[in-house]
């Protein structure tokens, strides 16, 4: 069975609230094998809204990356996620960074994520749970894709 890596993201209040929330929704969808701490980070690309918590829950699911991409739409849906413009705050964002091995590139569905080795709120959490698991496209593990990335120390921190 692939493992799926899941960034979760939530910048709106209650965020604690809506962020277990939504890691119990997605043990439905698979077997839990790792959850990342929580981490607070502030907002990237628009700077005028509140910081945010991330985390990455690693899953091991029997379902097609097609369908877990599309449950996952679904339960931000389900959990309230208005669509605003990008980079805006967000309720709930789901995220599908890496399933197994696969490279996907279709319409809707880009895995790995486009942005994942540029992301320092997604690649903390995953080299925390996963620093070994290597990237199909850069060829590189985790662990070297957070080494390469220059990083605001103040920008991210655990959550308490």
């Amino acid at each position: 069975m692939p493992v799926a890596y899941i960034g979760l993201g939530t910048n709106i209040e209650p965020r604690a609230k809506r962020m277990q929330e939504a890691i119990d929704t997605l043990k439905k969808l698979g077997t839990a094998v790792a959850l990342s701490s929580i981490y607070e980070t502030t907002p990237v690309g628009y700077f005028d809204q509140a910081d945010f918590l991330n985390t990455v829950m690693a899953i091991e699911t029997e379902l097609s990356v097609e369908v877990l991409h599309r449950s996952l739409k679904e339960l931000e849906g389900q959990l309230g996620r208005q669509h605003r413009e990008r980079w805006h705050e967000r309720e709930i964002d789901l995220d599908l960074l890496l399933f197994g091995d696969a490279i996907i590139e279709s319409e809707g569905l880009t895995v790995p994520h486009p942005q994942l080795h540029n992301r320092a709120f997604v690649l903390i959490p995953l080299a925390e749970i996963a620093p070994s698991v290597i990237h199909p496209i850069l060829h590189k593990p985790v662990s070297d894709l957070l080494a390469d990335l220059p990083i605001d120390e103040s920008s991210i921190h655990v959550y308490s």
